[in-house]
């Protein structure tokens, strides 16, 4: 049979979401836990790969098993076996045909930036820092050239692998709470690095380095060698995947919160 469950984790312990040679990855801590309930190793597929250092306020993961083992076997079983970093929200069985990426309309991704000039000492690790504060009018600004679908080569990683750079990015929302800046974007699917690689550029034009134009230029010219640095993983935040609702799943979206925030 297939379930399906729904995790968070505080991703700056681990290498990323997918396996590592070295048991590392958030996916590998999981499959322990899974494999030892089951009693048979177990393998996963999860809605979207987080970078080392990513967070995920919702992640969502299917696996086939044979084992019969009650819902909450799945979240309570599993949690006592996880470390203190991650942890199983919900579980339950699936149709075989659900898929936890291809099933997926849309994600959600949040980063949270302090602008200050001292750097984080409780929000270490859970938030991104820039030593002066930043124009959100002008970051905004650039932002709305962002929106609708595009080629994001320009914001990608050199070794991201997907078969295309075209994306439907339907919101990119910049917002203050006193020193913090939260920006949360929605697109259908996202490259390697993207929503990093758009905040260091929106971060250049913030500090007045490159005008909001810049932006617009970037995108056209579909050159990531021209744009700005890759920022900081760790105040990224996976926060929601989008399914249709015939799957029937429990919440599929959770805010980030970072400590103190």
């Amino acid at each position: 049979m297939r379930i399906a469950v729904g995790l968070e984790y505080d991703g700056a312990s681990f290498h990323g979401w997918q396996t590592q040679a070295d048991g590392t990855g958030v996916q590998d801590a999981l499959e322990r836990a899974l494999s030892r309930i089951a009693d048979t190793p177990l393998s996963t597929v999860a809605a979207g790969r987080t970078d080392a250092g990513v967070h995920a306020a919702i992640q969502v993961v299917h696996f086939d098993t044979d084992a019969r083992r009650a819902d909450t076997a799945w979240v309570r079983g599993v949690n006592a076996l996880l470390p203190s970093s991650v942890a199983v929200r919900w579980g339950l069985g699936m149709p075989a045909d659900f898929h936890a990426r291809f099933a997926a309309t849309g994600r959600h991704y949040t980063y949270l930036l302090l602008d200050r000039p001292v750097r984080p000492a409780l929000l270490a690790g859970r938030v991104g820092w820039y030593h002066r504060p930043l124009a959100l009018d002008l970051m905004r600004t650039a932002a709305d050239a962002l929106l609708g679908r595009h080629d994001f080569s320009a914001f990608r990683a050199a070794e991201c692998q997907a078969k295309s750079a075209t994306r439907m990015l339907d919101r990119l929302d910049i917002a203050r709470e006193d020193d913090m800046i939260r920006f949360d974007f929605h697109a259908d699917a996202f490259l390697q690095h993207m929503v990093r690689n758009i905040v260091g550029a929106l971060v250049y034009v913030g500090n007045g380095r490159h005008s909001p134009g810049w932006i617009a230029e970037l995108l056209a010219g579909r050159d990531r060698t021209r744009a700005a640095p890759t920022f900081a993983p760790d105040g990224l935040y996976l926060t929601g995947i989008d399914y249709p609702p015939r799957w029937n799943l429990p919440s599929t979206h959770a805010p980030a919160r970072a400590f103190g925030t």
